[in-house]
């Protein structure tokens, strides 16, 4: 009696301004009708629900966004009952995404169907039901396509859009007769009736409403099948179907790995993966309908590089994981988003380095955990579990904290606890929490009972607070003093406080140390490597192949002699780019001297590994993008010392690939004269210019193929000014004739490297014309080159009202942090601030407050740098 009083004295405004839905109904089962107008870019569709009703409610809530919901096309059967019961008032709430429909009844409790008439948009916005643009013998369609992750399956039918009301659906659509429609089943029945057709789903498993999937258009496809009968195809535009086959045999390969490592099947009959030509982020695990921008599926053998081949395999191992870890078993809700995100990156290289062991992908995985070191050293960071209370602010942590430091956490853990232990524990966890959802604590309660370690204990520090700690290490009496602190790019003092799994070894490999350091100082005695210590080439390494997520300070003595060690050529790889990557973060914050990380930096002039010596170029040019703004008299002494440096590796791998060469040589030769190119390297970019001249003549040069072809294009692009634009018009005609998407990628990452402000910002321009993708735009920006920093903030500023209209989600948040975060002057700061003061919504507020922290950094480094007593004297090594 009670509840039923309770139901009467609901009102629909309690339900307004909420995080979560109401728990008092949920939906068990959608049976989901949809026929989209590809020509008018609309659709209408209808869904009955299976609703468990709970608690007696006069109330039925739940989500819908850009839909138009007739109150006449709504009602409610209550299982058994004779007569339906039609709603009083049926409210949608466009700021809160939700549709409140009142009944003048109290609904029982038990379970009814709940059915809704809608109609919609295909809209232009790569989120929702949307339209994608393609092209079918020389002319124009539109496709429809569906993305949903996080929160918009919503914009496609009303539905209970969060991950825990998971539920099956059954899905039936109505489309024109030659076109393929494609869902997350196989098709059962299609009814063909003159131009429409109707295409009957199978069931599915019981799912997330995140993970449903919709695509219609004209497709062909490549076609295997896994040892036990699953079917694997990839779908692609018409006659791109080859280049398809790279990503169907990793797909393929990969699903059998992962049915073996988490010890359960594949859930599903089939498994289609289909590149969309618009598509907002790299891909979409769809339960059984993987989506892809083009350039992380498709593989061309005469005109992709090395960087796209691995770049393919690993986004394919990605999205396959999530089969298993994200959509067979579920985040409970988005506050967990880093189980899906850091675990799938975690095993896709896990995936990458069984297939190819010679990619060396693991030391390759350091330039993620830098990604997540650089973001986590802001005060603007957030924990890996962050708190949402909006759905607006789910977009934003799709960040390299959720995927980049949730990876190398993952990894952390698995390197603590052992490869075995970890997997069996990993395999125990999925069994028990199939179909179902799951919350971080569920995941450390599995470790730890097939570990036996204190596995919570060791992670809630690292999940349930922001950032990571610095070990500062002196050597003294025979004794290791250890500290840690808080690390912040800034040179602030942190609060933060962790149990970190220390490891070290001393002069060799052979004999490490391993224990969890949780206290805020602790003194380790090196008795037991006492004959280590008496040798004349002694050295200590902590964070051994730098499997741990901190960073580590050593005492003058204790660096020298890790500079000695990488000249001698004595560490692993890993270690030699731990110790650059953790001086520079320490130079940056104001806690070394650049000159120290340039006599570092000179150390690695015999380095053999291309992801080392990528760390050491992208530390290069970050110091000269400083330099040029705290000391410009200097700026071409510091090049003309970083081309030194690197110019002997330039002649020993050369411009053209060699017999017997690997895959890291190809990727190293792109990075290497690339750079040298922007250092205004005289040899390499006339080089650069005279095969560029011939592959305009001849597209089929072996002189300029992929592995180099950026090369060229950023090489011209240093060539080009205002009144000498031949070079960028090249550029364009190319870019224009090319259908390779890879090929327009590169050439957009290349344009706005350019010295000259004025065409900078024309390229600036070009980007928002009809010729660039809205996905693509991204590429572009990444791309602006130091000259062009202070262009494009001007750019942005001008544009803003546009750019805010057009973009939205991650797309948006990339304008803002690519374009802020380069700026290295206070002014700038405060010129940033101002103009967000005004214009800044929910959805890009933690980018716009950790951007703008990115130009304070920036401008503190500058001017420590300034500061400095030698400045003059620095590039002397």
């Amino acid at each position: 009696m009670a509840a039923a009083a309770a139901a009467v004295e609901q009102s629909a405004e309690q339900f307004r301004g909420q995080a979560r839905l109401p728990g008092f109904a949920a939906p068990r089962r959608y049976d989901l009708r949809l026929a989209p107008d590809l020509d008018g870019c609309a659709f209408a569709g209808s869904v009955d629900v299976s609703v468990d009703v709970t608690a007696p409610t006069r109330f039925l809530v739940l989500n819908a966004a850009e839909l138009e919901v007739a109150p006449g096309g709504v009602q409610f059967k209550p299982l058994g009952a004779e007569q339906e019961l039609h709603p009083a008032e049926v409210t949608n709430v466009p700021e809160d995404e939700i549709l409140i429909i009142r009944f003048n009844e109290v609904l029982p409790v038990g379970e009814g169907t709940l059915v809704i008439a809608f109609k919609g948009t295909l809209n232009d916005k790569m989120h929702g039901f949307y339209r994608s643009v393609y092209e079918l013998n020389g002319e124009k369609k539109n496709m429809a396509v569906t993305q949903f992750e996080p929160a918009d399956a919503r914009r496609c039918f009303p539905c209970w859009d969060e991950p825990s009301f998971k539920a099956i659906f059954k899905i039936t659509v109505e489309v024109p007769s030659e076109t393929v429609a494609l869902s997350n089943m196989p098709v059962v029945e299609e009814k063909v009736n003159g131009p429409i057709k109707a295409v009957y789903f199978q069931e599915t498993p019981i799912m997330s409403t995140y993970l449903v999937a919709v695509i219609v258009g004209v497709f062909d496809y490549v076609e295997a099948f896994t040892t036990d009968g699953t079917r694997v195809r990839v779908y692609t535009q018409v006659g791109k179907s080859a280049q398809g086959k790279f990503a169907l045999e990793v797909a393929v390969k990969t699903l059998v790995l992962f049915k073996e490592y988490f010890a359960v099947p594949y859930p599903l009959p089939k498994m289609d993966m289909i590149a969309i030509p618009d598509f907002a982020s790299g891909a979409m695990e769809n339960y059984g309908l993987v989506t892809y921008r083009e350039t992380a599926l498709l593989f061309d053998e005469k005109h992709s590089a090395a960087a796209n081949k691995q770049r393919v395999a690993v986004v394919v191992a990605h999205e396959l994981a999530h089969q298993w870890f994200g959509n067979l078993v579920t985040m409970e809700w988005w506050t967990h988003l880093w189980l899906n995100e850091g675990f799938a990156t975690w095993v896709s290289y896990l995936a990458a380095d069984n297939f190819f062991p010679e990619w060396n992908v693991w030391t390759q995985f350091l330039e993620e955990s830098t990604t997540g070191f650089k973001l986590d050293a802001l005060a603007g960071s957030h924990p890996i579990e962050v708190d949402v209370n909006h759905v607006d602010e789910i977009d934003e942590i799709f960040d390299a904290i959720s995927y980049r430091k949730g990876a190398a956490v993952i990894r952390m853990l698995q390197s603590y606890l052992g490869a075995e232990t970890f997997q069996k524990s990993l395999a125990a966890y999925i069994e028990k929490f199939a179909y179902s959802n799951a919350k971080t604590e569920d995941l450390w309660a599995a470790l730890e009972e097939g570990s036996g370690e204190p596995v919570k204990t060791l992670m809630h520090s690292w999940t349930k607070q922001q950032g990571y700690p610095v070990v500062n290490v002196k050597l003294k009496d025979g004794k290791l003093e250890m500290e840690q602190t808080q690390f912040l790019s800034s040179g602030a003092e942190g609060v933060g406080q962790w149990v970190v799994p220390i490891t070290l070894c001393c002069c060799s490999y052979s004999r490490q140390e391993k224990f969890l350091f949780n206290g805020k100082q602790e003194d380790f005695n090196l008795s037991g490597l006492v004959e280590c210590q008496k040798k004349d080439d002694f050295w200590i390494k902590l964070n051994v192949n730098q499997t741990g997520f901190y960073r580590v300070s050593y005492d003058e003595e204790l660096a020298s002699r890790l500079r000695y060690a990488i000249e001698a050529n004595k560490l692993s790889a890993a270690d030699r780019y731990g110790v650059l990557d953790d001086t520079y973060a320490l130079c940056m914050a104001g806690k070394q001297k650049l000159v120290s990380l340039l006599h570092l930096i000179a150390a690695y002039k015999d380095e053999t590994e291309y992801t080392v010596l990528a760390r050491v170029i992208d530390t290069s040019l970050s110091i000269v993008e400083m330099v040029a703004v705290a000391a410009p008299e200097g700026l071409g002494k510091l090049k003309k010392f970083l081309i030194d440096f690197l110019e002997p590796f330039a002649q020993r791998i050369g411009w053209d690939a060699k017999s017997g060469e690997g895959h890291l040589d190809a990727l190293l030769r792109g990075t290497l004269l690339t750079a040298l190119a922007e250092l205004g390297h005289e040899a390499t970019i006339n080089e650069a210019v005279r095969r560029f001249n011939i592959f305009v003549e001849d597209r089929e040069t072996p002189l300029l193929p992929p592995d180099v072809r950026k090369v060229a294009y950023v090489a011209l692009m240093q060539t080009v000014n205002k009144s000498n634009r031949a070079g960028y018009e090249s550029l364009l005609k190319i870019y224009k004739e090319t259908d390779l998407s890879q090929e327009k990628v590169r050439i957009l990452g290349s344009l706005a490297s350019c010295p000259d402000p004025d065409v900078v910002r024309d390229t600036l321009d070009f980007m928002l014309s009809p010729e660039v993708r809205n996905q693509d735009s991204i590429f572009l920006l990444r791309g602006v080159g130091a000259a062009g920093h202070e262009v494009a903030w001007t750019w942005l500023k001008e544009k803003w009202d546009y750019i805010s209209d057009t973009f939205s989600g991650t797309l948006l948040t990339y304008f803002v942090s690519t374009t802020v975060s380069p700026l290295r002057t206070d002014e700038m700061g405060d010129d940033a601030e101002e103009f967000f003061k005004s214009r800044t919504k929910a959805n890009i507020a933690r980018t716009v407050r950790q951007s703008i922290e990115r130009v304070r950094i920036n401008a503190k480094w500058v001017e420590s740098t300034r500061a400095e007593a030698n400045l003059g004297n620095v590039m002397v090594y």
